[in-house]
């Protein structure tokens, strides 16, 4: 565990809620279709979000949030589409890339499934992702890609840090340049299992025994299969700003820990909007990413 220096409570877990929706909306990602495009581009802009408390909870929050607009497509790096692209690897059909996500904190008093229990400090997921790219098409507007993300996970609520397990999320990725002729937009699917760590699995679904009720009974997960995911994007980047959406559905229906009795849900949604306004761009113009 890493100490950091402490802050009021409200404070922080703001911060670390602020940093993982962060995140999150940076998943969805802005992606551009022009023929030429900036080296950089820098902005910023607001999501509103609505998604349950975890994977597998009945209570759900909406947020409405600022985040920063990055983009970098460099020779070797690019910055672009939530993730950072070629960073350690870059040929014709393999990367070797890095994979970023996280969850939020939840404050257990405003759950009714973990009242009692200690809050769950907001997570950052982060290691290496290897991207297979399995299908082009001759104009380069559709790619089918495997990606398979091994990450750890880390719990902070800006006071500390700790690492909470490790999780692996092969996927299949589809991206649609200007789907059914609309010039400009970008269409993403994304579909695939998690599998994590008895670790990970603990942090969400354990009940230790002096947290148990006549209602919520022990409990402690293993680890293995954590259920399924499926992803659908749009978004569009126009010239002074872009504008983006998406729809997760998550299931945890035969996970592991599908019998903990914090999973009141075996199947959710959630979805966001979000609008970023860029601020500034370089004039060295690049061909559009690969």
């Amino acid at each position: 565990m890493i100490r950091l220096n402490a802050a009021a409570d409200g404070a922080v877990r703001w911060r670390a809620a602020l940093s993982t929706l962060t995140l999150l909306c940076l998943l969805v990602g802005p992606w551009s279709a022009r023929a030429q495009e900036p080296l950089w581009e820098a902005g910023i802009g607001v999501a509103g979000l609505s998604f349950p408390d975890y994977r597998g909870s009945s209570e759900r929050r909406n947020w409405l949030l600022p985040y920063p607009y990055l983009i970098y497509r460099g020779e070797k790096v690019e910055v672009e589409e939530g993730r950072m692209r070629g960073i350690f690897y870059r040929g014709d059909r393999v990367e070797l890339d890095v994979s970023l996500n996280g969850s939020v904190p939840v404050d257990s008093d405003e759950n009714e499934a973990r009242r009692g229990m200690p809050d769950l400090d907001a997570t950052l997921e982060i290691g290496p992702v290897m991207n297979v790219l399995l299908l082009r098409s001759e104009d380069h507007r559709t790619r089918l890609r495997l990606r398979l993300p091994v990450r750890a996970a880390i719990a902070s609520d800006f006071s500390y840090a700790r690492h909470v397990g490790w999780l692996m999320q092969p996927h299949l990725s589809l991206e649609v340049r200007d789907p059914l002729g609309h010039a400009g937009w970008k269409a993403s699917l994304l579909a695939g299992a998690l599998f994590a760590d008895n670790r990970y699995h603990r942090y969400f679904y354990e009940v230790q025994p002096a947290f148990a009720t006549a209602t919520r009974p022990a409990y402690s997960p293993g680890g293995g299969y954590a259920g399924l995911q499926g992803i659908a994007a749009l978004s569009k980047r126009y010239r002074r700003f872009w504008v983006g959406g998406f729809l997760k559905w998550d299931s945890v229906q035969g996970a592991v820990f599908e019998d903990s009795p914090l999973v009141k849900d075996k199947h959710g949604l959630s979805a966001g909007v979000s609008i970023a306004w860029i601020l500034g761009e370089s004039k060295t113009r690049v061909p559009p990413s690969r």
